[in-house]
């Protein structure tokens, strides 16, 4: 069986089952201007997708014993923590049932007005964002209800830096990257970024053209998303994870159960432990992490009813989403 991919998609697909590859595709360009185009290799911006990988962290300090689902934020971390309650814990965090103030509320018409006030050059730690969404009003009380949360996880890479003494990228390359062999992706600055990085690109309308994303991003990802990655690796995380490389067999299946949403959004589904669960009442849930910010959208699911692993990266904002959905339509 192989599978074909519309040649009009502006990134790459792989698709595996198994050791047998039925899709691997590239297309688009990764630098517009000079026409070089993406090719298996090219690494991606994967925004919140990297959510994923911080989560996998969290449990690997609480399977060390370094740190508990229930442990509350003001016991980890001193912090003057202002309109975020310090009393939220672990597990509300990795579920996005906090209620926290997130600094990304949605309410801008356009990424790029997040920085007015904030300029996105100076968004290099996690501690940059966090003292932006500190002042913002709480969203409810915490373990009230499921809202996705970006400054969660902003958190909870901060929480890995207080318990490792280590900056969480650094962390998650020794302890996770490394661990999967995912040798090109990392957490890269826009001003000096690796080779074979692909440039994020957004199209304007008023001027029927494209321009990069350069000032509507963070200059460095962050603990909510932004890291560098490849299809091939993305590959290699899953088959980590699922060979349980990276965390223990009961974890793996607590991180991929739902923990919390309600299932009102067919598609999005449930929240797992930094993945999201589409509800599958004819068999085993599938499992995905996702990722979209301006130039990027990014999507990798785990199907355990036929073994399947599917990832569409972009650097066009194209939809991965329907992609995927193709996918499912016709193989699963």
């Amino acid at each position: 069986m192989t599978i074909d991919i519309d040649n009009k998609f502006r990134g790459n697909a792989y698709i595996v089952q198994g050791d047998e590859v039925l899709c691997k595709y590239s297309g688009g360009f990764a630098d517009l201007a000079n026409e070089v185009p993406n090719t298996f290799d090219t690494r991606f911006a994967c925004a919140s997708m990297s959510k994923t990988f911080v989560a996998v962290g969290i449990l690997q300090l609480i399977e060390k014993g370094l740190l508990n689902f229930d442990d509350s934020l003001g016991k980890i971390l001193d912090l003057d923590f202002e309109n975020i309650d310090p009393d939220v814990t672990i597990e509300q965090l990795l579920t996005h049932t906090s209620g926290i103030p997130d600094y990304d509320d949605e309410t801008q018409d356009d990424a790029a007005e997040l920085w007015a006030d904030y300029p996105n050059y100076k968004i290099r730690k996690n501690m940059d964002l966090f003292l932006i969404a500190r002042d913002k009003p709480a969203m409810f009380p915490k373990g009230e209800k499921f809202q996705y949360n970006n400054t969660g996880f902003v958190l909870l890479a901060m929480v890995i830096e207080k318990i490792t003494g280590m900056d969480f990228d650094v962390y998650l390359k020794q302890n996770v990257f490394d661990t999967c062999g995912m040798k090109s992706t990392g957490y890269f600055e826009f001003d000096r970024l690796p080779a074979g990085c692909a440039t994020g690109y957004l199209y304007v309308n008023s001027k029927d053209d494209f321009r990069t994303n350069i000032y509507s991003v963070g200059a460095k990802g962050t603990g909510d998303g932004g890291a560098f990655v490849t299809v091939e690796d993305l590959i290699s995380f899953w088959k980590g994870l699922l060979e349980h490389k990276l965390l223990s067999e009961d974890m793996v299946s607590k991180m991929l159960s739902k923990q919390s949403g309600d299932g009102s959004d067919p598609e999005e589904g449930y929240y797992g432990y930094g993945i999201w669960i589409i509800d599958n009442p004819e068999g085993k849930d599938y499992v995905y992490m996702q990722g979209f910010d301006p130039g990027v959208s990014a999507i990798a699911e785990y199907n355990p009813n036929n073994g399947m692993i599917s990832v569409f990266l972009s650097n066009y904002c194209d939809n991965v989403w329907e992609e995927m959905r193709k996918i499912r339509r016709a193989y699963y």
